[in-house]
């Protein structure tokens, strides 16, 4: 009876003070996600599924996810955890983009850099041509990206530019893309799109079709055929995805779909920048219920100091959640 009124008072006086803290230190993040979602954050005290990725953001600072952040080190950690998944092979990288090799620029591949997203540039029989390639590469190794949304794992990274295979995605015929959420090793849902044809397709974790849109694809005629190819996809990906997350709290893993084989792509820490919304509620609502905070990296630490009260305060809490489901 004690231990349980010394969490309701004590531990509840903590949390609260650690919240208007933690808004105090982030009132960019918190005015940015109020403006975006439609309601402020509790900080200190996540329930939300974007609530959880802003306080991943302001709070879990785990080493591995500058790793799986690293376009190029998780390609290391793919092949590491499932050596029997195909990985697109990186023909160069460097720290200087005019020193790719030029019969490298006359095939078709991608070059990208590590350290953030959207900075591909697809070439085809030498077009775009090499001093293009060489000023937007340029561009983006200057660039700091995540800052503005708090992506503290994206920070450390040095970036660097690379060249890539460009795989024949199935784009209209299968999909190009297979995203498959995790939690504690249990698949939440699948996420399929397909790029080429403007379309997306959202799947529970035995492959099932389910109702709901993403802002990409806002429509209901936009949603991708459940053909037999694309479902004997979806399987493998779900089944290779909880080997690739291992124990962490929650992890976005995707994959590449050509006609022939299932490719490792990108882990995701941070989803749509912490953003992104389906019109499905059960999305979410599975992602909420599987994501145990008391899992997480900061939660598994030592800690000393009021870190420490903080700490044992939220852990008490999210082992009352689970007491009380």
């Amino acid at each position: 009876m004690s231990a349980k009124a010394s969490f309701s008072w004590t531990g509840r006086i903590i949390l609260s003070v650690a919240g208007l803290f933690l808004i105090l230190r982030h009132p960019a993040l918190t005015v940015r996600f109020a403006i975006k979602l439609g309601y402020l954050p509790n900080l200190a005290t996540p329930e939300t599924y974007h609530e959880m990725l802003l306080w991943r953001k302001v709070v879990d600072r785990n080493p591995l996810f500058v790793t799986l952040t690293d376009k190029l080190a998780a390609k290391a950690h793919l092949r590491g955890a499932c050596p029997e998944l195909a990985v697109p092979r990186t023909l160069w990288f460097g720290r200087d983009p005019a020193d790719i090799p030029l019969d490298l620029l006359a095939g078709d591949v991608i070059i990208k850099t590590n350290h953030g997203c959207a900075m591909n540039i697809f070439v085809a029989n030498g077009v775009p041509d090499r001093g293009a390639i060489i000023a937007k590469a340029r561009h983006w190794l200057r660039k700091r990206y995540g800052r503005r949304n708090g992506e503290w794992a994206y920070w450390p990274i040095v970036p660097t530019v690379f060249v890539e295979e460009r795989l024949a995605l199935s784009g209209t015929t299968i999909a190009t893309d297979i995203k498959v959420h995790v939690c504690g090793g249990v698949v939440t849902h699948a996420w399929v799109e397909d790029k080429e044809a403007g379309r997306s397709l959202l799947l529970d974790r035995d492959a099932n079709p389910l109702p709901g849109r993403d802002p990409d694809y806002p429509r209901e005629d936009q949603a991708v055929p459940a053909n037999t190819r694309l479902l004997d996809y979806v399987r493998e990906a779900i089944s290779i995805a909880p080997v690739i997350a291992g124990d962490l709290d929650y992890i976005r893993i995707d994959f590449l779909v050509t006609d022939d084989r299932l490719y490792g792509g990108e882990i995701v820490v941070y989803p749509g920048a912490g953003y992104g919304t389906t019109t499905n509620p059960a999305f979410a609502g599975e992602i909420e219920l599987l994501w145990r905070l008391d899992q997480s990296a900061f939660l598994r630490r030592q800690h000393s100091g009021v870190v420490r009260l903080y700490a044992d305060a939220l852990r008490a809490k999210c082992q009352s959640r689970i007491i009380s489901r």
